[in-house]
């Protein structure tokens, strides 16, 4: 793997209590299958009543899928290495951000583990991507993301777009995964790109 633009050789992430908790954890899976280091995982008690929601995966499963991939924490866990700005990693993404993962952050509230990395990530202006699943908007919504962007962390919506072809829901999610990872600069193909030269679709 060649080095990348933003130096995102290690990364935290954070899976919190929205839906499309599945993108979280495909996301993991992703990284890890691009040998990149995963610092650490945060994951928040709405995080794992969305998987069984959502997933039928019960919480001491998801604390196993999440353990394959790195060192895990709970959303009050203090005492973990990413509470602190000397031992962040170098990126960080929250996938996927519940609003109020979101509202913490946009108002400077190190409540928990996830918005007290964040708001250290952003003090440092290292990237700092809030993937969210949410609609419709509201005004204070719409706020908190603005107030965030305008700190340096990076919005990105859960919305996949509809030119790559999709066949299947994995499609559209890989589709966001291959998003994420391009904001960061890491080359990946897991999606098919369009090639605005011939109006068409060309593989990654």
């Amino acid at each position: 793997m060649e080095l990348y633009l933003m130096g995102c050789d290690n990364i935290s992430v954070a899976l919190t209590g929205a839906s499309g908790i599945i993108y979280g954890i495909k996301l993991l899976d992703a990284i890890n299958k691009l040998n990149i280091n995963i610092k650490g995982i945060i994951y928040s008690k709405g995080s794992i009543e969305v998987a069984k929601a959502e997933e039928g995966i019960s919480e001491e499963d998801f604390i196993k899928i999440l353990r394959k991939f790195g060192e895990i924490y709970d959303e009050d866990n203090f005492n973990s290495p990413l509470a602190s700005s000397s031992n962040i990693s170098k990126c960080m993404i929250i996938c996927p951000a519940s609003m109020k993962t979101v509202g913490l952050i946009a108002n400077g509230i190190p409540m928990n583990l996830v918005s007290r990395a964040a708001l250290a990530h952003l003090r440092l202006k290292r990237p700092l991507i809030i993937a969210f699943r949410e609609t419709p908007l509201g005004t204070a919504e719409l706020t908190n993301l603005l107030k965030i962007s305008r700190y340096g962390g990076i919005i990105m919506p859960l919305s996949p777009g509809f030119y790559s072809n999709k066949s299947n829901i994995d499609d559209m999610i890989n589709f966001m995964i291959g998003k994420i990872l391009d904001v960061l600069n890491i080359q990946n193909n897991f999606y098919r790109r369009w090639d605005p030269k011939s109006s068409s679709l060309e593989d990654s």
